[in-house]
């Protein structure tokens, strides 16, 4: 039995595998948890408390990372994200605020008390359509704009970041909103580990959505032809075109899909902040995400990518931003390293490509 001298060994084979690139993001989580662990005074890094915010906080980051990682795949960018949870969570508390005029009356004259009161299932339920769908509509607003004018996603986004953003301060008059009456909504990112008694569900609401989101885009990505088409859109474009793939409609779908899991994420971000509509909220987080998902294995040349390493990639932005907090590390520090860390896995996927060629 013959073999082939150029074809390389077992070892090289495991070592280029993807289950070998998610075990080094995984040791290199470990790595910085470490770090911390070993670093904050008195152990309070890895108490339970902390443990749980650290999920909380990553499940946002690792929601809106989902929707993300499509869009790096099919190598676009989408500097909007911050932005689109931010319309989320003011359009969560802006029909949390709806009145039903006839009725305010029952309750001390607050009308939107009366509807929230009167419908505690209607209106929550309501407030959840509306952020997602104004979400989902700003991310095909973005796809629309690229395939339609055939513009360069940064620009679009770079634009729509703004845009998007002005829009969520002019549905909240500049000022934060504060809903008359908690909702189910609020209690999404609730402790359960620490709470007292404990929670039945372990791990908080919004935690269990992220997991069942990163089930379905693992299983959209690797056993759907639309996945199938998102990977050949990011390898090559034309090549894809000339195979028959829809680019434009694909295209479409990968930014309607991002919004729509920012919509989900400014769920979650409505219930981290108290069930507070904040307008300003998500300043910065389109860094974190793009973070996320380049420190999990995606690369900006497109056709890489998996939300397996993106939720990887969520836990070590977290716990970096967290960490330096608890060691006194001013906000600008924390800016530098995350953008330092880009830098860094940018360069490490160049180098990474130059080898494989």
């Amino acid at each position: 039995m013959s073999t082939d001298p150029h074809r390389p060994g077992l070892f090289t084979r495991l070592a280029r595998s993807a289950w070998a690139d998610i075990l080094a993001r995984l040791v290199a989580l470990l790595l910085v948890f470490g770090f911390f662990a070993a670093m904050v005074d008195g152990g309070k890094f890895y108490t339970p408390r902390n443990l749980e915010n650290l999920l909380r906080q990553s499940a946002v980051y690792g929601t809106a990372g989902l929707g993300m990682t499509l869009v790096i795949i099919a190598a676009g960018i989408d500097l909007s994200v911050g932005s689109m949870i931010a319309l989320s969570v003011v359009a969560v508390s802006w029909v949390l605020n709806l009145g039903v005029g006839t009725g305010a009356a029952t309750i001390g004259g607050d009308a939107a008390a009366y509807f929230v009161s009167q419908h505690p299932v209607l209106a929550p339920l309501l407030a959840c359509l509306a952020g997602v769908a104004a979400a989902t509509a700003a991310g095909l607003a973005n796809g629309s704009l690229i395939v339609g004018l055939r513009l360069a996603p940064f620009i679009v986004t770079l634009g729509t970041m703004g845009i998007v953003r002005g829009l969520a301060k002019g549905l909240a008059h500049e000022r934060d909103i504060y809903p008359p009456e908690g909702t189910w909504i609020g209690a999404l990112m609730d402790p359960t580990l620490t709470s007292k008694p404990r929670s039945w569900t372990l791990l908080p609401t919004g935690v269990w959505i992220l997991m069942a989101g990163v089930i379905l885009m693992a299983f959209i990505l690797r056993y759907t032809r639309f996945g199938r088409h998102v990977y050949a859109v990011g390898s090559n474009e034309e090549t894809a075109r000339l195979c028959g793939v829809p680019v434009g409609r694909t295209k479409l779908m990968v930014y309607a899909l991002c919004g729509f899991f920012c919509g989900v994420a400014g769920l979650m971000q409505f219930s981290y902040l108290g069930a507070i509509g904040q307008p300003v909220t998500g300043a910065m987080y389109e860094l974190f995400v793009i973070a996320a998902v380049i420190i999990g294995g995606a690369s900006f040349r497109g056709g890489e990518g998996s939300v397996l390493g993106t939720l990887i990639g969520a836990l070590i932005i977290t716990v970096l931003y967290a960490g330096g907090q608890q060691m006194g590390w001013p906000k600008w520090v924390q800016e530098m390293v995350i953008g330092g860390i880009i830098i860094l896995a940018v360069a490490l996927d160049r180098l990474r490509h130059r080898r494989a060629t």
